[in-house]
């Protein structure tokens, strides 16, 4: 590369570009060496011995000369000094066969070395010429200077290195089959000599794809079955790197195809999951089992589907493989393609008749998986196939998905579909969430979606099923456009919380600090009057005991429900209220007749000279007028308060039974 040879005054000036520019202006001499020295090796051709050392060692960042990666703890421990002074004879002979600390720049015949003294890391940038002879041979290719070499150098042929790699190996990782030759006529039984992670010279050749060493090795008897630590075999990697040419020779020269590592995968799995068509062919010619399972109980069929292979699904399906394949967790081709949204390999399948009714272990079917990850053409494709009663009996239905994950337009599919839209959860499903939901409304409320709970709401979905009322979340969201939506289509303002009970209808918890939203609760039948009952009436209240918020316990199904009831005016003495008890008592008394303060709330108004108006509306008698229209509205019915407006009586009567303030313009009638 380069940038190794660059000189630090030429880095600073280039102007290739300003971006370039302005990351190297402020860098000193060493940094800009650090910077290099990462660019070289990044560039580089590694052994696998070299490749280790990049992550064992300290390498500076590329990002800031303050930073290290992470193997250095302590970065500002670690110094940087370049090497002026050539490297010395006896330092070159000490990496002769060793070369820790050493990096081979193939591009530049360089050798990027560094070593580590006191906390100081030392570079220098050696020329290739003045390591080792032989190794400089080997790394450059020279055959010539190679062959001159190998008599007085024999004892050394199959010497390993402390990762086990003998020159065998190196010359296997740089492809240069000529010194190749000429190694192994030396040395023939060295051929299928193994590393430490038991890597043969074929296997290093073959995860390089250097074909000419393949070729050669196994032509002078390299055994092709010789897997490594792993049982990772030349073919299998291979099929992992995609080159044809070695896949054909290897099995020309007897490689198993069927040979598994430790996974269970096989050559077969690799080619599948790399989706290449030919060495696929050229495996099942080979005689390579499509049905062998991995560890996971995974196929090749199934790999296929998974990976959206159509090519190579249909070769297999040619020789009449199971469609319906199921991995350990019970999932199916089918179910695989439909979460990974491989519509072209759900097609395939539902033509070889895939069973769409299989469930995984969880107890879920495909039309799930593709509901919950929003693939709404595979949706569309498996409604007609999916019995309606396995649905049920999975206690889950798609809308739950669809509606959690905020997936509109499939939940729009399947609501046209015909898809119960009331369908609840199994206990068992509804146990694994806090708030113990069981509709796909509820989903909606919770992620605020109005267009998905229209959707629902529209096609019949009762607001009213779930343990925690939808409304009251809604509220707890301080969501009006939701609470307006759901008692538009009937939601019980008066619902109570099931863990926490209450004197009074739960929704005005989450409206005290909204008086909008309150306002509306109460004009839509909201019972205002239980909020004036108290067990205390004009005597003396206990101590309010010190209790979680009531709004952030709304879902905790797991507290010890409390045995008392909770009373409105503990809520107006919490502190975050207490500064709106005035307006709130003012508001709640034009939805109520007669009523007695308890001293409680009698205390919090006299605390407060500005609402000394309201206490005296408490014991003012109300007018004919007030009851009158209370009167109206408790026989017309709480659910049919919206109706209102479709009575036939005058405009100014209506505005007066909804609660709805006249303008000046409806006075002139």
């Amino acid at each position: 590369m380069a940038v190794a040879r660059m000189p630090m005054a030429a880095l600073r000036t280039s102007n290739e570009n300003e971006e370039d520019y302005s990351a190297y202006a402020n860098m000193s001499d060493e940094e800009l060496l650090q910077l290099a020295i990462e660019r070289s090796l990044a560039d580089s051709n590694f052994t696998p011995r070299q490749n280790q050392q990049i992550h064992s060692h300290e390498m500076p960042s590329t990002s800031s000369a303050t930073q290290r990666t992470p193997s250095n703890p302590n970065p500002s421990s670690l110094h940087v000094t370049a090497s002026a002074n050539p490297p010395s004879q006896n330092h070159c002979q000490k990496i002769s066969r060793d070369s820790s600390n050493h990096i081979f720049n193939t591009t530049e015949d360089k050798v990027i070395a560094w070593t580590r003294y006191n906390g100081h890391l030392r570079v220098t940038v050696e020329p290739v010429d003045d390591l080792d002879p032989f190794l400089s041979a080997i790394w450059k290719g020279n055959a010539k200077a190679l062959e001159e070499m190998i008599p007085s150098r024999l004892h050394i042929l199959d010497e390993p290195n402390k990762e086990g790699s003998i020159p065998l190996h190196e010359c296997a990782f740089y492809g240069h089959v000529e010194c190749l030759k000429i190694l192994l006529e030396a040395r023939p039984d060295t051929i299928n000599k193994r590393m430490n992670k038991n890597q043969t010279a074929l296997y290093v050749a073959v995860s390089r794809k250097h074909f000419s060493c393949v070729d050669y090795l196994v032509r002078q008897g390299a055994d092709p079955n010789i897997a490594n630590s792993l049982w990772e075999t030349p073919l299998m990697k291979a099929c992992e790197k995609g080159n044809e040419a070695i896949v054909r020779v290897l099995l020309k020269f007897g490689a198993s195809p069927n040979k598994a590592c430790v996974q269970g995968g096989t050559p077969l799995h690799e080619a599948v999951g790399h989706i290449n068509l030919e060495i696929c062919k050229m495996l099942l010619q080979a005689g390579a089992n499509p049905k062998a399972k991995n560890i996971y109980g995974i196929d090749s069929v199934f790999t296929a589907a998974q990976c959206g292979a159509v090519d190579v699904l249909n070769l297999l399906l040619l020789k009449d493989e199971n469609v319906n394949t199921q991995a350990n967790d019970g999932a199916t081709a089918l179910f695989e393609a439909s979460k990974n949204g491989h519509t072209e390999i759900v097609q395939i399948l539902l033509a070889k008749n895939a069973d769409v009714n299989k469930a995984n272990k969880s107890g879920l079917l495909p039309i799930h998986v593709a509901a919950k990850n929003g693939h709404n053409k595979i949706v569309a494709l498996l409604i007609p196939e999916t019995s309606r009663a396995k649905i049920v009996w999975c206690g889950i239905s798609p809308l739950h998905f669809a509606a959690e994950r905020n997936r509109d337009d499939v939940l729009e599919t399947l609501i046209e579909a015909g898809y119960d839209v009331n369908a609840t959860l199994s206990d068992s499903w509804s146990k694994m969430y806090e708030d113990r939901r069981r509709t796909a409304l509820y989903s909606a409320v919770v992620n605020r979606n109005l267009e998905a709970a229209s959707m629902l709401l529209e096609a019949g979905a009762d607001p009213n099923l779930d343990i925690f009322n939808p409304l009251l979340v809604a509220a707890r969201k301080a969501c009006i456009e939701m609470v307006m939506l759901l008692i538009k289509y009937g939601a019980n303002v008066n619902a109570l919380l099931p863990t926490h009970p209450t004197m009074f209808p739960a929704v005005l918890v989450f409206c005290v600090n909204y008086l909008a939203m309150m306002k509306y609760v109460l004009d839509n039948g909201c019972d205002a009057q239980s909020c004036f009952t108290c067990q205390y009436g004009n005597n003396p209240h206990p101590p309010i005991k010190t209790r979680r918020n009531t709004r952030e316990t709304l879902y905790y199904l797991y507290d010890e429900p409390s045995e008392e009831c909770l009373q409105f005016c503990e809520i107006l003495s919490a502190p975050l209220v207490s500064s709106w008890v005035g307006p709130i008592i003012d508001m709640l008394l034009d939805y109520v007749g007669h009523v007695k303060l308890c001293s409680r709330i009698a205390e919090h108004l006299d605390s407060n000279n500005d609402w000394a108006l309201i206490k005296e509306k408490t014991v003012s008698p109300c007018t004919l007028m007030h009851l009158s229209r209370l009167k109206i509205r408790q026989q017309i019915g709480t659910h049919r308060l919206r109706r209102i407006p479709a009575l036939p009586l005058p405009r100014r009567i209506i505005k007066f039974l909804i609660y709805e303030r006249e303008s000046f313009k409806d006075t002139m009638y």
